[in-house]
């Protein structure tokens, strides 16, 4: 970790203090944080900082700020690194990479250099005296340095060097199948292994992901992140490793280790860098061993306002609507990873629980909210959908969030409650808002009672949005504008039309963030006609359009428009959409 807490062991009894009190000051961290990390460094006898984020309490740049104002040092970002390697003479590399030592320039005889440590007195002496120049440190956080020193003065051979060394500690244990499952728990309580997951886990806050996957294929187990929709590869993990690894998320799973032949199901909570992080964990055998992904809810970073998350005026002033409906239900649908919870919560936060009864059914309960009764299902003890609704409505709800209408039995209770005055949220797995109308029929609904429950159906997706601090105006000839159909868009306002380029900030993928597109289909007069006559989705689609309803794409047009994002980002997403 950084540079991470203020001084020189031998003045750690009182340095740490006026850190910790910085950190308090700045509403960093509570005292009640502080005594207890100031607790554990006393027992760890490392630097407060390390303690403070190795405990969780704090983000590393957290630390890294207080520590700058504490030293009055500036803080260089690794965005400010040197792209090509300094050569200082005095200062061999390896002595850089252990010392924590970038250089940055020297300029009139002076040398500037990011430093882990810069309050290292003996460091600055013996770097003045290697070189000869006057030494001007700065401040760095020591993973973006220790990166950069990798990537910049280690010779490739010798990282895989290092790295053999290390994994060959675990070769041989490996044997036969049953000694294989005898090692495996000692196996995964290995440092190595520990620190190895940590850094996986830790590393979702940096790069805002959404899922981590881990894959085993013959060469080793490949490492993805989801960020913002899109998978992005990282390291692979060698294949002595793999059993390790994935034995290791298992265990803080609660899941069996010995288990390989069958799919696991399990959920990790932990803290980094100041995020409480729930992940939600799947293991699944494949021919080369076990895939897992886990899925990250980061609490810190949801969003419950309907306002910040993407609706245009006209539909969040229909949607809000619906919601404030007595009774009826309203559907939100679209693909897995779209945002389809989170709408529902935003919707439930925006209603009033102190007046209201709200219960909600979910697998899993994702995010915990004030004043609302959220229960879990939990099918191995038969508390499914269907029997926790029944109880339910023993409850004397006011509305009913059910988290998926997964069933047939599911989809009749969530019928009968709205016939009896609730109000019932739910969300379907259909690609269009008029599709949901169609599988309710599939699930056995009668069309009256379609006609006579059915509020309306939001569809939705996620695209990307442009980086602000790379994006470039792009100018379309009027034969692309047509095709695109921003010729009818460029009549209600102007375009300020953008592409991606990509920068340091968005890590050269030219977006950073998400938004999200909407389908808000009402049922309406027309609407119900069309569902009594036994329409099919295209006719109840062009029904909606002709009331008013905007597609996906039309309603992603607009943002376009706009330059929140890009064309060739919403053909990504809607590219089974009409753009007519």
């Amino acid at each position: 970790m950084t540079a991470l807490a203020g001084p020189a062991p031998a003045q750690l009894r009182v340095e740490p203090l006026r850190l910790g009190e910085l950190l308090v000051r700045a509403g960093k961290l509570s005292a009640r944080d502080l005594e207890q990390a100031l607790a554990a460094q006393r027992e760890m006898g490392d630097l407060l900082g390390r303690v403070l984020v190795r405990l969780g309490l704090l983000a590393e740049s957290d630390v890294a700020q207080a520590l700058a104002e504490q030293l009055q040092l500036p803080l260089v970002a690794a965005a400010e690194f040197p792209e090509q390697p300094l050569a200082v003479p005095g200062l061999p590399p390896d002595y850089l990479i252990s010392h924590g030592v970038l250089p940055l320039r020297i300029d009139g005889g002076e040398l500037h250099a990011a430093l882990a440590m810069p309050q290292d007195r003996f460091l600055l002496k013996a770097l003045q005296l290697a070189t000869g120049l006057r030494v001007r440190p700065a401040l760095a956080l020591e993973s973006e340095l220790h990166a950069a020193l990798e990537r910049l003065y280690r010779e490739p051979e010798a990282e895989v060097e290092a790295g053999a060394a290390e994994l060959d500690t675990f070769t041989g244990v490996l044997g036969g199948d049953s000694e294989f499952v005898e090692h495996l728990k000692d196996l995964a309580s290995e440092a190595p292994v520990i620190r190895l997951v940590n850094q996986l886990v830790a590393r979702v806050i940096d790069l805002r992901a959404s899922d981590i996957h881990l894959e085993p294929f013959e060469d080793g187990l490949h490492l993805r992140y989801r960020v913002d929709g899109v998978l992005q590869e990282a390291e692979v993990i060698p294949n002595q490793y793999a059993a390790a690894v994935s034995s290791r998320i298992k265990l803080l799973a609660h899941l069996n280790i010995a288990e390989r032949r069958l799919p696991q199901d399990g959920r990790i909570k932990t803290r980094v860098k100041g995020h409480e992080l729930d992940l939600r964990v799947s293991s699944l055998p494949t021919v080369h061993g076990e895939s897992v992904v886990m899925r990250v809810l980061d609490r810190a970073s949801i969003r419950l306002d309907l306002e910040t998350m993407g609706f245009a005026a006209d539909n969040l002033a229909r949607y809000r609507e619906l919601i404030d409906r007595p009774h009826g239900i309203l559907l939100v649908t679209g693909p897995t990873g779209s945002g389809k919870t989170t709408t529902l919560y935003a919707s439930l936060a925006k209603l009033d629980a102190a007046a209201l009864k709200i219960v909600t059914v979910e697998d899993p309960v994702e995010y915990q909210l004030d004043g609302i009764n959220q229960v879990q299902v939990l099918p191995q003890i038969g508390l499914t959908f269907a029997h926790a609704l029944r109880s339910i409505l023993r409850q004397d709800p006011d509305i009913i969030m059910i988290g998926e209408m997964r069933d047939t039995e599911t989809a009749q209770i969530a019928v009968q409650s709205s016939l009896t005055g609730h109000l019932v949220l739910s969300t379907l797995h259909t690609n269009t808002a008029a599709g949901a109308i169609i599988r309710l029929e599939d699930m056995g609904i009668e069309r009256y009672l379609i006609t006579s429950t059915v509020n309306g159906v939001l569809s939705q997706r996620l695209v990307r949005c442009l980086c602000p601090h790379c994006r470039e105006p792009v100018t379309l000839p009027a034969a692309a504008l047509a095709k695109a159909g921003l010729d009818r868009v460029a009549r209600e306002q102007e375009l300020n039309l953008y592409a991606a380029r990509g920068c340091a900030q968005c890590k050269q993928t030219g977006y950073r963030g998400r938004t999200s597109i909407h389908e808000l289909f009402v049922m309406d007069a027309a609407a119900h006609r069309a569902v009594l006559d036994g329409a099919d989705a295209t006719t109840l689609h062009q029904v909606a359009r002709r009331g008013g309803m905007l597609t996906l794409y039309e309603d992603g047009l607009r943002k376009v428009a706009q330059g929140i994002t890009s064309l060739e980002e919403l053909l990504r997403v809607t590219q089974d959409q009409e753009s007519g």
